[in-house]
This record gives structure tokens, C-alpha cells and sequence, in this order.
């Protein structure tokens, strides 16, 4: 009886893996998604083939460069008030200082940290009134979904209104 060496073992097992693959998938065509290689073009490369995977197609959503936000203002005044689009790297679209609202959100976008989330509640928070200005971004932002909603009823939420000047109109009184 011949003796099997560990390597023999090895080369044995890993055919033995692969073509249970094969049989196993069909090696008809894509069963994960559309575009798919079959199972046996994905297992040539193991068992000698010099064949390339092909990557998985690029979903729509992951298509789209840059950033973009739309900032809806509401009674914050005639010139603020609208519906404006940003476009960030690169910098565009109808909001009037779209490189100032863009780099607004890139100041303030910190590794860890959510640029748009609420305030958190149970803060102590100055009951100071900011006026009745409100305002509603939405979009993506650093590849993630943006849907934030912002006003000026205490002193919390006029900070965070206030990080994202001019992004969001500036509200403050004009000091003299």
C-alpha cells in the first residue's frame, strides 16, 4: 500500500472541497445575484485555472460622487427661508454658500461621532429661546443616510443649529 503523504492529503481534501462546491451549487449561474460567475469558474482558479472573479455589480446607491444634502428652512425669515440643494467634494448646487455649508459639516464630522443626531435627551439644556426658525436635512453624508430635524427652543439645539452655520442660516443677532 502506497504511503500518503500530508501533502498528498492536503491536495486531495481541497479537490474533494471543490467539486462538492460544484455539485453542490449546481455550477448553473448565478444564484447569489444577477452577473454572478458560475460556481465552476469560481473554483478554476483553486484547482489551477487562471480565471478571474468577477466583482459584484455596484449597486445604483453606490454610484452616485460626493455628498449631497437638501436643507429645507422654515421661519427663519424671507432670504433664509426654502428649499436648497448641496452638493459637497466637489462643492455645488443651489444653496446659496454651498463651499461655506460644506465645509460647515466637514468641521464638524468627527470619526465616531454622528454630525446630525439629536440632541440627547435628559441634557440640562438653558431654557433660552432661539425664535421659531426650523429646519430639516436630509440626504447622505460621509456614504451614510441623513434624516435630521433641527430648531432653536433651548439652548441645546441653538449650539447645535449654530455648528452647522451656514449649512443652516445664521440666526444669531447682529452685534454691533
Amino acid at each position: 500500500m502506497p504511503q500518503v503523504t500530508p501533502l498528498r492529503r492536503l491536495a486531495v481534501t481541497a479537490s474533494v472541497a471543490c467539486a462538492a462546491v460544484v455539485a453542490a451549487s449546481g455550477a448553473g449561474p448565478g444564484a447569489a445575484y444577477a452577473g454572478t460567475v458560475d460556481a465552476l469558474t469560481a473554483v478554476r482558479p483553486l484547482v489551477g485555472g487562471a480565471v478571474p472573479l468577477a466583482p459584484p455589480p455596484v449597486r445604483e446607491e453606490d454610484q452616485v460622487s460626493g455628498d449631497h444634502l437638501t436643507v429645507t428652512v422654515r421661519h427663519a425669515g424671507a432670504r433664509a427661508d426654502g428649499t436648497f440643494e448641496v452638493y459637497c467634494h466637489p462643492d455645488g448646487g443651489s444653496h446659496p454658500d454651498a463651499t461655506g455649508a460644506c465645509g460647515a459639516v466637514d468641521r464638524d464630522t468627527r470619526w465616531g461621532r454622528e454630525v446630525f443626531a439629536p440632541v440627547p435627551e435628559g441634557g440640562v439644556c438653558t431654557m433660552r429661546y432661539g425664535g421659531p426658525a426650523t429646519a430639516h436635512v436630509t440626504g447622505r453624508w460621509a456614504g451614510r443616510p441623513v434624516d435630521a430635524s433641527y430648531d432653536r427652543s433651548n439652548g441645546c439645539e441653538i449650539e447645535r443649529w449654530d455648528r452647522l452655520v451656514p449649512l443652516l442660516p445664521d440666526m444669531r443677532p447682529v452685534r454691533r
